[in-house]
């Protein structure tokens, strides 16, 4: 049987958007918590994994055609806005199809 420590091991590092970390502060204050690590031991304890369902937008890769100014302005962006190309194709798809829902 394996062994259940309560002491903190190694440090477990992830990327977490800034709205959550803010909310990792925000329950450290509220709940009287010294660290953001005791916020998430607290969560991780208290939560019921195993009947949790993560919610999960499947994707799937394409390829696509673009001028070289189109490709260009992507990475420019890219680069400047410190996000994915991916991300901004995202971006500009949905704010594509929120133009036309709107013009029906």
């Amino acid at each position: 049987m394996a062994n259940k420590s309560r002491k903190p091991s190694a440090p477990l590092t992830f990327d977490l958007p800034v709205s959550l970390i803010a909310r990792i502060e925000s329950c450290r204050k509220g709940h009287g918590l010294a660290t953001a690590s005791e916020v998430v031991r607290a969560a991780i304890s208290g939560f019921d994994f195993a009947s949790c369902k993560p919610d999960r937008d499947p994707h799937r890769q394409i390829s696509v055609r673009v001028t070289a100014d189109q490709r260009a302005t992507l990475k420019r962006y890219s680069k400047q806005k410190d996000a994915s190309v991916g991300e901004l194709l995202r971006l500009a798809i949905d704010a594509l199809s929120t133009r036309a829902g709107k013009k029906k």
